[in-house]
């Protein structure tokens, strides 16, 4: 009993000794952030762009009478959208202090 209690005193003396590291940030968290914000833009983009093309494919489908494939395209878009939009959030919650 008296080992365990030799190596816990031990340990507790190293742990002690370490001290309680200040966060600071990478050296190309500037550059990253960038990069993330460039993603965020074009993704913000590509469902803007990915909406209006299904909505105007499905009036040009509605107009002509043909086939209606593409209310599935707006709804793509849309869930995609919803999900991209709610991934910031969600990390946001999880991580964020």
């Amino acid at each position: 009993m008296s080992t365990v209690l030799a190596a816990h005193e031990m340990y507790t003396t190293v742990l002690a000794q370490i001290g309680n590291p200040t966060p600071e940030t990478p050296p190309v968290a500037d550059k990253l952030l960038k990069m993330v914000h460039y993603f965020t833009w074009f993704t913000l983009l590509s469902g803007v762009s990915a909406v209006t093309y299904g909505g105007g494919r499905f009036a040009w489908e509605k107009w002509n009478g043909g086939s209606l494939e593409s209310p599935k395209m707006v709804a793509g878009a849309m869930i995609g959208g919803a999900t991209v939009t709610s991934a910031g959030t969600i990390m946001n919650s999880v991580i964020g202090s």
